[in-house]
């Protein structure tokens, strides 16, 4: 039965039988699919300081959207890049996908790192969107995430995929 549908999200509550027969009902939040991209240009990559409402603060992350009907996720991700940054990508190469919270949701996130970066104003930013693009050193990246600066998911995923484990926070 479907609960909520908006433009971008639907919320529904479906019947389930769990593996012992119990019969129950689960809220499923449906937002469709998304894309993730780490913008990289040598020993530097790009993220945006962007305000988020539900949490209310400003965070660092990838640059991401949702896809639009039809559209391929390499297509989403070059005009994300664009829209978010300002910068174009010769070079996308897929870095897997994620479910980002599967108790609740179906959303999924395919992964991306850009790289081949040049300027760009082909799409413009969504008006309801503040964004402040910043260029950071790998190593900056690395030691935001040690320091609990960085604590979006998907900007962590992608720092681990792109810029290698070895790179990342150790024990």
């Amino acid at each position: 039965m479907e609960i909520y549908r908006g433009k971008r999200l639907r919320i529904e509550k479906i019947p389930h039988i769990l593996p012992d027969g119990t019969r129950k009902e689960r809220i499923v939040v449906r937002p469709g699919p998304a894309v993730a991209i780490l913008p990289i240009e040598g020993e530097f990559c790009y993220l945006i300081r962007q305000y988020r409402l539900p949490i209310d603060a400003w965070i660092y992350e990838v640059p991401a959207g949702t896809m639009d009907e039809g559209e391929k996720p390499e297509e989403t991700a070059l005009r994300e890049l664009i829209e978010e940054t300002g910068l174009s990508a010769r070079k996308i190469k897929p870095r897997g996908q994620i479910f980002t919270t599967p108790g609740y949701t179906d959303e999924v996130i395919y992964l991306f790192e850009a790289r081949d970066l040049s300027p760009s104003s082909q799409f413009g930013k969504d008006e309801d969107e503040e964004i402040e693009l910043v260029k950071l050193h790998r190593t900056d990246l690395t030691g935001m995430i040690e320091q609990g600066i960085i604590q979006d998911a998907k900007t962590i995923c992608l720092a681990c995929l792109c810029l290698g484990q070895g790179n990342l926070p150790s024990e």
